[in-house]
């Protein structure tokens, strides 16, 4: 294994490489990493709940009712009542017949993805999508085709190519993961009814963010019964584990018996589903959450844009912050950390070469202290680097 220590030097020439940061606090707005207290703004931790007092006393009276672990995978000794009834709850909450919980997202878009499409059918996907949904395509044999980012007339064009094929699956992020914006999801709807195709929406991080309490993409443009496959995740928003397929009770009972990444893996400790359930108990008697990350999201975006960041074209909490070469990116995160904020560098290939940035997350955790601290270290190392 001696080669590993040059491919592990050429990813370090190229400013691509990275250690793990250690927290050594639980996951708040500032935190202690790497021994250095910080504001911590590249969670996922959308409404505080990772950390939630509700969340940890539902995981608490879990473990005391069913033990820690579920100690077998679903279909044969794992599936507690408590999983059934957070399945029931997660279809309740977004409006569809039923819903299946994976131990992932990546999970839940592979096994789906794999199990639904075949050598015969034709899998029509965003240039930008997710890698977790790109494993899921490479994972079968069907006909792949990309179509640019967002466009529509990309889209038509690839699905008349893909006329011929047995069934016609279009896959998209909701809110895309690097850049912050949003699926014409209406559009692709209207595309996919013109010309006989399922729709499949990875909402990974519109669940408890964009809708009504939260309840993602689907709701936002009105489309619910529309949409054939949504996906989401669990480890977001809602502050736990996990990733699900919401949809038609058919599409639940298929995967069950053939989606190979949740046949294979053990189910979740019962205090996982109970923190969960608790979760989407929040989102919907607690609406001030929400409204806490939209009021941040907003203030800490237009202090960027007045001072001259290029943060893309981001509807989201998530926005980044472009710095052009990874160098750069990598350069601007250590700076920003010295001064008491933490982003983590997106570089290559997770983003194209000349498109590395810092992510920003904004929370409902984060005080407007917090912002204000944030924006003025932004100033100072933006100045800096002559990127303002």
């Amino acid at each position: 294994m001696d080669f590993l220590k040059g491919m592990i030097q050429d990813l370090k020439d190229k400013n691509l490489f990275t250690e793990l940061p250690v927290l050594g606090t639980e996951q708040k707005n500032r935190v202690v990493l790497n021994g250095k207290e910080v504001i911590i703004m590249c969670t996922n931790n959308y409404l505080g709940f990772a950390n939630h007092n509700r969340l940890r006393e539902a995981a608490k009276k879990a473990i005391d009712t069913w033990g820690f672990g579920a100690g077998a995978v679903r279909q044969i000794a794992g599936t507690m009542e408590i999983h059934i009834q957070l399945e029931e709850m997660l279809a309740e909450y977004k409006h569809t017949q039923a819903a299946l919980v994976f131990v992932a997202g990546i999970a839940a878009n592979r096994g789906t993805i794999q199990a639904l499409m075949g050598e015969e059918d034709a899998i029509i996907s965003d240039e930008l999508n997710h890698g977790s949904i790109i494993d899921g395509v490479r994972l079968t044999k069907s006909k792949r085709f990309v179509y640019p980012h967002l466009d529509m007339e990309g889209l038509k064009k690839v699905l008349m190519e893909a006329k011929e094929a047995r069934r016609r699956l279009i896959v998209t992020d909701g809110v895309f993961s690097m850049d912050g914006d949003i699926a014409p999801l209406d559009r692709i709807v209207e595309l996919a009814e013109e010309y006989d195709a399922m729709v499949m929406v990875d909402d990974a991080h519109g669940d408890g963010v964009l809708g009504k309490d939260g309840r993602g993409i689907v709701d936002h443009f009105g489309l619910e019964g529309k949409v054939d496959i949504d996906m989401g995740t669990l480890s977001k928003a809602f502050g736990s584990l996990g990733g699900y397929i919401a949809g038609r009770k058919d599409v639940r009972d298929y995967l069950i018996n053939t989606a190979r990444s949740f046949i294979f893996t053990t189910a979740h400790p019962p205090s996982v589903a109970a923190a969960t359930m608790e979760a989407i108990r929040m989102i919907q008697d607690e609406p001030e959450h929400l409204q806490q990350l939209w009021e941040n999201t907003r203030y800490f975006k237009t202090a960027m844009i007045d001072l001259g960041f290029d943060i893309g074209y981001s509807q989201t909490p998530i926005t980044p912050v472009m710095a052009g070469e990874s160098k750069e990116a990598m350069e601007l995160s250590r700076q920003l950390f010295e001064e008491g904020l933490f982003a983590k560098p997106i570089v290559f290939p997770l983003v194209a070469k000349d498109k590395a940035r810092v992510r920003i997350n904004v929370t409902a955790q984060h005080t407007r202290e917090d912002l204000d601290e944030a924006i003025a270290i932004f100033e100072n190392v933006g100045k800096r680097m002559k990127l303002i």
